[in-house]
């Protein structure tokens, strides 16, 4: 869960960096149109026809990028948004998981006061788990031992 919640920041925030970029070039090509525009008025004011329909196709462009860039910004910011949201619950969820630790360990350590073991923490059963482990190398070694003096006594 932590990982997910780690993921979901760098998500958050690659849309933050993506939104950046995009209100960097929405200023830009607002920028760009207001050249186009003033280029075009300038040309009109000198009669010089070709300029002003040079200008006034740049200034289309300009414009139909503009509303593209202005859709894209929506969607990143809509994007975020979720992303913002779905982090805020993951989070508030690790939290939860949290808060819900200490009971657990509350709860087992009642089960010791009572004399219970938690699993895997029980000395008795460790010590009896290594008496079967050292009884089983010892019985290997007690093979092996047998069958070297088997082996020595046909030499």
């Amino acid at each position: 869960m932590r990982e997910a919640v780690v993921d979901a920041k760098v998500a958050v925030t690659e849309i933050q960096e993506a939104i950046a970029r995009t209100e960097r070039e929405l200023t830009l090509e607002r920028q760009r149109l207001a050249d186009a525009e003033r280029r075009g008025r300038l040309a009109g004011e000198i009669q010089d026809q070709e300029t002003v329909a040079v200008a006034e196709r740049f200034a289309a462009k300009h414009r139909e990028r503009l509303v593209v860039l202005e859709h894209k910004l929506s969607s990143q910011r809509e994007e975020l948004a979720l992303a913002q949201r779905e982090l805020d619950d993951m989070q508030a969820q690790l939290k939860s998981a949290a808060a819900a630790q200490p009971s657990t360990e509350r709860a087992w350590r009642d089960i010791e006061e009572a004399g219970g073991a938690r699993e895997g923490t029980d000395l008795r059963d460790e010590l009896l788990k290594s008496d079967l482990d050292r009884a089983a190398r010892e019985a290997a070694a007690a093979r092996q031992l047998e069958e070297l003096k088997k082996k020595m006594r046909k030499d």
